[in-house]
């Protein structure tokens, strides 16, 4: 079945651009390898979303889900492996299935979380080390947690995790934060939250398969110790899922895919919304934008294609 839109990516940013296209009575078609929603599946409240106050992560990606079906877009699962545009101006998506076929695509793929790349990081990875506070903070209960990042994610989690542990432990490799003066305020206020400014991580320590510690160094004595914790939560960015089409458009030095104003990249009828495009704040609602962008740009293309 030939598709008019193929967005690959159920993130804001894809869910955005499926609502807008079906909308406009575009054959929409929205490709997921994983959970519908994305990483904001992970995250336990959003205040920051305009008329949506005091909703989880979980909560407002069903409503965007919702709102794609109600007016006619197909979500499935399954995992992209090639993006080609061919000789008839269609492109075609290569999945683990199938194969599709659509006038336009919307890569809408998102990132994943960074690693330290740190001697037992990967070795401890689900058994202490973590990357998502909601999926595992349960698994902490009673005990005490590192949370490595000084962003807006590190302090919201930290804060999140205090619901489970009895201490919270921030690890931030400046003497400032970089995330929003007030989750930093809500941290401070927090007696469960304690801080380790100016200092980097070095090696996850553990015993018996399960951390034991964290050994870290403080940036301004160059002193290296051992910290004592039972879980390190891992908060320093992400990086872009752009391997799909990387070679087919631009990417920046960090691999994230460069756009035109309208979102479309050098190779036409090839949109890119979302966390894995070129951008200066990766947030849901710049996310949902991008995805409206790129639809109405795809309408667009199809018009001209008339």
């Amino acid at each position: 079945m030939n598709y008019d839109v193929i967005i690959i990516g159920a993130g804001p940013a894809g869910l955005s651009a499926g609502l807008y296209a079906s909308r406009s009575t575009l054959n929409t078609l929205i490709i997921e390898k994983a959970v519908v929603g994305g990483q904001i599946t992970t995250t336990t409240e959003i205040e920051n979303y305009p008329g949506a106050s005091e909703v989880t992560g979980p909560e407002l990606v069903e409503k965007m889900k919702e709102q794609c079906l109600s007016f006619g877009a197909k979500i499935v699962s399954d995992e992209v492996i090639s993006v080609e545009k061919k000789d008839d101006g269609m492109f075609y998506v290569k999945g683990s299935r199938e194969e599709y076929i659509g006038k336009t695509c919307i890569i809408a793929s998102g990132s994943t979380p960074k690693e330290l790349g740190i001697k037992g990081e990967r070795e401890f990875r689900g058994m202490g080390v973590s990357y998502c506070a909601t999926c595992d903070a349960g698994f902490f209960t009673g005990f005490e947690v590192c949370v490595v990042g000084g962003g807006d994610t590190a302090l919201k989690e930290a804060i999140y995790l205090t619901k489970f542990a009895k201490k919270v432990t921030i690890i931030h490799r400046r003497d400032q934060f970089r995330g929003g003066k007030s989750w930093e305020k809500k941290a401070r206020a927090n007696d469960k939250v304690h801080f380790l400014l100016s200092h980097e991580p070095v090696e996850i320590l553990g015993e018996n398969g399960m951390v034991t510690g964290i050994k870290v160094k403080n940036k301004k004595t160059g002193e290296i110790y051992d910290y004592n914790t039972d879980g390190v939560f891992m908060f320093v960015g992400h990086n872009p899922n752009s391997t799909l089409v990387k070679n087919l458009v631009e990417v920046d030095e960090k691999g994230y895919i460069v756009t035109d104003n309208s979102l479309e990249t050098s190779v036409k009828g090839l949109f890119v919304a979302g966390d894995v495009r070129q951008k200066n704040l990766r947030q849901v609602v710049t996310a949902a934008s991008d995805g409206a962008i790129c639809a109405t740009g795809a309408e667009e293309y199809i018009d001209e294609l008339k």
